[in-house]
């Protein structure tokens, strides 16, 4: 048997002679095939491992039931720590993302070695509260390091591609490499060597069926296939079973988008092909596009997640314009509700002007909300607001915005969130706002869909699955919002048309609005935003759409003043 190399190691790094010996007649040996589970979540922990070289991958299942990727193991790295010192059972299931070799200590073994030589213990406690802070932070070690960029098409110059995308991550003060197929005779040590002496390695090829793409494949921590809008993927557009990156979704594709070609394929056709989790864009000769792929590589995306509330989601506007005027450049928006309309303006890419001239005319200028009717279903026909999504977002698709976006609905007859990440924007948006009692609810596939709010109004953990980087939330729901005057002694519906006539809306559409934002206590959400922002909105309320400047200037405020005093800054 080898020695173990233990330079890399640093639960070994100062251990004395003696204790490596021993550690080396005990260590049991592992090499890992791509795809192969190490242990999975609720497994006894017997075992401590520690990775010699590849890359792992700890997985949790998420809300939906899926794998959800909560960190990578590098060379050098312990693994089941944790569980084997507390005697749980693993909290997480690891994976090899690739070919990976590993040695362990069983857990009679270990617990000999650190009583015998305590600065063995030593040495890990400062391990673990490494790992422990860094999490804490976000940083790097828990993104992926190993970047495979395929293409799709030999027109798309792929190194071409990759050298500008390096360009904006040297930018960010970060080392990468660019590895080719002339590259592809070097050996193991090699690759590891360049891994090791770099934050990021990029490796690149074109589409097809060789052996240089295969290992591009199986190396990489995370895949991005470049494809163009003026052509048609093949499918399936990657060959099978030959990564566990595509078995785990840990797939992107990058749509290039050249200047004066007309698109002959839809973005949701590339990412079917690539059977991909994201959709990125590149537009050709666009440095906002390259700077966001850089961040997004080196996991200082910045995400922007908007809640629910009524006409106080104006707010929403002013935080926009502050954070804006700070230098934040967003690079994946989501919201719920109202929030989710106005992060649908800026993932159009508009300007601070635009975005209040299309709410404006949207909902200041008439109010959308007061066709009234006998209530069957809802207290309005929906008519107006539907003719007001169509004249100001058409009929644009989720996946053709500028930058990544999500909004949510409430499935009633299924009791879950969905999450609309493609199709239409302007019908995921009519379900994001059904607001139960005032909207009439949106029916698709025999399942009755209504504001997100209900169930998330700030899904900032949705979020959070999306990118590796921070997350700045606005939240207008905590604060009251409902006038209790209105409540005591009611007057009849006639008397109430009689005093305020057709167009102001009763007390009873305040009260199932906030019945539906209002926040709920525990969600299974773990997450919360890096930076939360919570205007001070006084007496506006949820109806009260005239509301306008007082609730963007509200936000704006708030804004100013929580970027002054917080300690985050990213």
């Amino acid at each position: 048997m080898l020695p173990p190399d233990f330079a890399n190691i640093p639960f070994l790094r100062n251990a004395d002679k003696t204790a490596l010996r021993e550690v080396t007649r005990n260590a049991i040996w592992y090499s890992i095939p791509g795809g192969t589970p190490l242990f999975t979540e609720g497994d006894v922990a017997d075992f401590m491992w520690f990775v010699r070289s590849g890359s792992l991958g700890a997985f949790r299942r998420d809300s939906f039931g899926q794998n959800e990727l909560i960190g990578h193991i590098r060379a050098g790295e312990p693994v089941g720590e944790m569980a084997l010192i507390s005697g749980d059972t693993h909290s997480a299931s690891v994976y090899a993302l690739r070919d990976s070799e590993l040695f362990a200590l069983d857990k009679a073994t270990f617990n000999r070695l650190v009583r015998k030589y305590p600065d063995l213990m030593q040495g890990l406690a400062r391990t673990i509260l490494f790992r422990s802070k860094q999490n804490r932070r976000k940083a790097a070690l828990n993104n992926p390091k190993v970047f495979s960029f395929i293409s799709a098409s030999p027109t798309i110059e792929i190194e071409t591609r990759a050298r500008e995308i390096v360009k904006a991550i040297r930018s960010l003060g970060k080392s990468v490499a660019i590895i080719d197929e002339q590259n592809e005779a070097k050996d193991a040590s090699w690759f590891d060597e360049i891994e090791r002496t770099n934050d990021f390695v990029i490796l690149t090829s074109q589409l097809g069926e060789s052996t240089w793409e295969q290992t591009c494949l199986r190396q990489a921590d995370r895949i991005w296939i470049f494809g163009r809008t003026d052509a048609k993927p093949s499918y399936p557009l990657l060959p099978q079973n030959i990564s566990p990156v595509q078995e785990f979704k840990l797939v992107d594709v990058v749509l290039v988008k050249k200047v004066g070609r007309n698109p002959i394929s839809s973005a949701k056709e590339w990412l079917n092909a690539a059977n991909a989790t994201r959709l990125l864009t590149l537009r050709e000769g666009n440095e906002s596009d390259l700077k966001s792929l850089a961040r997004i590589i080196v996991g200082t995306s910045i995400g922007l997640v908007l809640s629910g509330g009524g006409a106080r989601a104006y707010a929403h506007i002013g935080a926009i314009r502050a954070l804006r005027e700070a230098g934040y450049d967003f690079d994946f928006y989501g919201g719920t509700s109202m929030g989710g309309v106005i992060a649908a303006c800026a993932a159009m890419g508009w300007d601070d002007r635009e975005i209040e001239s299309h709410i404006w005319d949207a909902f200041v200028a008439s109010n959308p909300l007061n066709d009234y009717m006998l209530p069957v279903v809802a207290m309005t026909s929906g008519k107006k607001v539907e003719t007001r999504l169509k004249e100001h977002f058409g009929d644009v698709l989720i996946e053709d915005l500028i930058r990544p976006y999500f909004c949510v609905s409430s499935n009633l007859t299924e009791a879950k969130v969905r999450v609309h990440r493609t199709g239409i924007l302007r019908q995921a948006l009519r379900a994001s706002i059904a607001l139960p009692g005032i909207l009439p609810p949106v029916v698709e596939d025999d399942c009755v869909f209504v504001d997100g709010a209900v169930l998330n109004n700030f899904p900032v953990e949705i979020m959070a699955s999306l990118h590796r980087g921070p997350n700045i939330g606005v939240d207008v729901s905590r604060q009251h919002a409902l006038n209790a005057a209105e409540f005591k002694n009611p007057p009849s519906f006639f008397e109430w048309i009689f005093k305020k006539g057709h167009h102001s809306p009763p007390p009873i559409a305040e009260l199932l609005m906030r019945t539906a934002t209002a926040p709920l206590a525990p969600l299974k959400n773990t997450h919360k935003s890096d930076i939360t922002i919570v205007p001070d909105l006084g007496d506006i309320e949820l109806r009260d759409w005239k509301a306008f400047d007082r609730a963007v200037e509200a936000g704006y405020k708030a804004t100013v003043e929580k970027l002054k005093n917080s300690e985050e800054s990213f």
